[in-house]
Parts: C-alpha cells; structure tokens; sequence
C-alpha cells in the first residue's frame, strides 16, 4: 500500500519537489567564457553552500539557446540580458528575480556604438557601405538599440546600407572586431567595454565611442516558475543578503557588483519604447 501512494505522488508530483539534486543556472556569453565561467564559479560555490543543493552555471553558445532551453525546462534559472528577460516575460510569462549593482553604484548598462579613432568614421553617413559587427538579434545593447538609432537617422534596411554585417556571439568579440579591423563598427555592452579596456590598454586608445544609449537594466535572474517556492525564495534571500557576510562580499567582487537588489517588470519599462522605435513587436519577436 505504501509504496502505491508513493507511486501516485510520484506521478502527481515530479521527483524535482522532493530534492533538487542539482541547479542548473544559464549565462549568456557576453565575453570571453572561461574569463565569464570563472567570474561566476565562486557565486555557484557560495550558493551551493548556502542552500545544500549543488548550483552549476552553464554558458550557452547564443543568446536565444538560453532562452530555448528555459522555455524547454531544461534549465532552472538564466540571467538573461535586457532583451532575452522582456521575451522571458512576454513569451513565457516569467517573473524577474534579481540583478546586480556595479561597484559604482549604478544598476544599469548601456550600449556602446564605437568605430576605429582611425577609421574617418564619425557620424552614420560615413557608415554607408562599410562593416558592421552586432553581438546577437536577441540583445538589446549589442543589436536593437543599434537598429533603433540608425532608423532614427534614416537607414530603414541595413542590409543595404552596409557592405557586411556580422553576429559576432558576445560583446568581447564585437569589441575584438573592430579592435582588429575584420569590422568597422560594432555595438556592444558598456560594462564589457570597460571591463575589457581595463586589461587590453589599446580598446582605450585605439577606439571611440559614437553613440551611448540611454540606461537599461543589467543581466536580471530568472527561475523557472515550477521551481519548489521554497527554493526559489531561499535563492532569492541569499542573493539579497550576501552583501551583509564578509564571504558573500568576496564573492560579489569577483563578479564586480556590490550587491543584488530585487529586480521588477517595471525596470524593463525604457526596453519597450526602443522596440517601438526599432520596429520590434516583442510578444511575436523571432529572435533567431
């Protein structure tokens, strides 16, 4: 008899309610991965610690992958950058959980329009007819906001307006290509742009900045709405809390940020006028 009602209540309820034996956290690639892996190693230690639950991060190859494999439970949470957390929202009906705070102080992130100081390119009516490197379609400040600022300008198709244009998989990369001349123009986030300046001397001397977007919000935590409420809630008060133990403090500096904070749908608000600028419908958006 008993072990009948044990096999209903395995049925009824996943084997994932009764312990999780692992969680499984997605990144996006925003730079170089093992340089990403092993700023995050310590956070999946820490959380491994404090929960008594296993915390493993994966970095997917592409932005919409991370996506992908939320929607298809085959991760337990992601931090998702701006564009990927508003179609998690809009798709899949997700709730926001947390984001970083840099070490400034500051919550958010902008995006970088930048070109050779010796390129001759300083406006976009010197683009016409060159290269340019986006990070990912599924990215706001390595794609959209770009797209939004051209249209503004007057380019409606940049598929004729440049001679290439190139999906480089993370904003190191976009960086690299301009740096080295395979692209004349690259658009990527400002925190990997400082980020990588601080170690490669020449991203500071070699290239300028055309065109800053306005602030969206950092890579935000989300968790998959099946997770027990119990661990999801437990996540969420460590990342909250971590500033306040000398431990959490160490780890929150191999990450560069000063704390966590409780992130809101509400954050996301300044996304959705670049969307309509750049011709986006974010609930049918085909991010592939």
């Amino acid at each position: 008899m008993i072990q009948i009602i044990f096999l209903l209540l395995f049925l009824v309820f996943p084997a994932r309610v009764f312990a999780e034996e692992e969680i499984l956290i997605g990144l996006i690639p925003e730079e170089n991965i093992f340089t990403q892996m092993d700023r995050h190693r310590p956070l999946a230690a820490y959380l491994t610690k404090k929960l008594g639950t296993r915390v493993r991060f994966t970095i997917l190859s592409r932005y919409g992958d991370v996506l992908d494999r939320f929607m298809s439970r085959k991760m337990d949470g992601a931090f998702f950058g701006v564009f990927t957390s508003v179609l998690a929202m809009e798709q899949l009906n997700a709730e926001p959980i947390v984001h970083p705070v840099n070490l400034d102080g500051s919550s958010a992130v902008q995006s970088y329009i930048f070109v050779r100081k010796d390129s001759n390119i300083q406006g976009v009516q010197d683009m016409k007819g060159k290269r340019i490197a986006f990070v990912d379609k599924a990215t706001v400040t390595g794609y959209l906001y770009t797209l939004s600022f051209l249209r503004e300008r007057g380019v409606q198709d940049p598929k004729v307006f440049f001679s290439d244009i190139s999906f480089t998989g993370s904003h190191g990369s976009t960086i690299y290509a301009v740096l080295d001349g395979r692209a004349d123009i690259g658009t990527a986030k400002s925190k990997i742009f400082h980020q990588l300046a601080k170690k490669e001397f020449s991203i500071k001397e070699e290239l300028t900045i055309l065109a800053k977007s306005r602030e969206f919000p950092d890579s935000t935590l989300f968790l998959r709405k099946d997770l027990p409420p119990a661990i999801r809630l437990q996540i969420r008060d460590i990342l909250l809390s971590m500033d306040k133990d000398a431990e959490g403090r160490e780890v929150l500096k191999k990450l560069e940020s000063m704390m966590f904070v409780e992130a809101k749908k509400s954050d996301f608000q300044p996304f959705f006028e670049i969307a309509q600028k750049a011709g986006i419908v974010v609930k049918t958006y085909k991010y592939k």
